[in-house]
């Protein structure tokens, strides 16, 4: 199974510490964010891995390389304009096969065991969700006894954590250039091809400095 991580953003509530490095590249217990998640990936047996970037990518592939040693092998999907979540990910399809693969986002903490993630994909969209941060914007999302999820439910309001598996088949239809992933996911679930479960570990969106010391806190307590 492939993976892609998402590191295409402005990184710009983390300003000033982004404006001269792209936010995957923030150190977390001494070593950048996306290395964390690199290594994680490989940890669970995913040894294929494609990153997009945009803004200060090429720190990103000057630091990373070919992935070579990290016991991987890395491609990038390199943008020359803001693609959203939607659009970089349909770019990087190429890259990425026919098959399911794993998607997370680079500006995320978690200690979520991803080869649980194997053979998890029943439909177009697989999903893992966490209790609500007091910080969270986003739609809610509501996970059914049957393991299905929608945005209209009954029962517990979840987070999304950002880690999900995806057929590319959600991506059917779409064209090249800037779009939101949330409407496809919408659409999906509306069809019943989104499922998910929820975690209780460690998760944290390392969208603000204050977030990074935490995420340096739960990693130095890691170790």
């Amino acid at each position: 199974m492939k993976a892609m991580i998402l590191a295409a953003g402005l990184g710009t509530r983390m300003r000033p510490l982004t404006d001269h490095i792209p936010k995957p590249m923030l150190l977390v217990a001494g070593k950048p964010l996306i290395e964390h998640h690199v290594q994680r990936l490989v940890k669970a047996g995913v040894t294929n891995i494609v990153i997009n970037h945009y803004y200060l990518g090429e720190q990103i592939e000057n630091y990373l390389g070919d992935g070579e040693r990290f016991n991987c092998h890395i491609q990038y999907s390199r943008e020359e304009q803001v693609l959203d979540t939607g659009g970089g990910i349909f770019r990087a399809l190429p890259l990425l096969g026919t098959d399911p693969f794993i998607v997370i986002n680079s500006d995320a903490w978690t200690d979520y065991p991803l080869q649980n993630l194997f053979d998890k994909l029943s439909g177009h969209a697989y999903l893992v969700l966490t209790d609500n941060p007091p910080q969270a914007t986003g739609e809610n999302i509501f996970l059914q006894k049957d393991s299905t999820l929608n945005m209209s439910g009954n029962g517990t309001r979840l987070t999304w954590t950002g880690i999900r598996v995806l057929h590319p088949a959600i991506f059917d239809g779409c064209i090249d250039g800037a779009f939101p992933f949330v409407p496809l996911l919408k659409q999906a679930m509306a069809a019943g091809l989104v499922s998910g479960e929820y975690y209780g570990g460690q998760w944290l969106d390392v969208g603000t400095p204050e977030r990074l010391l935490e995420a340096n806190h739960f990693a130095i307590s890691n170790r």
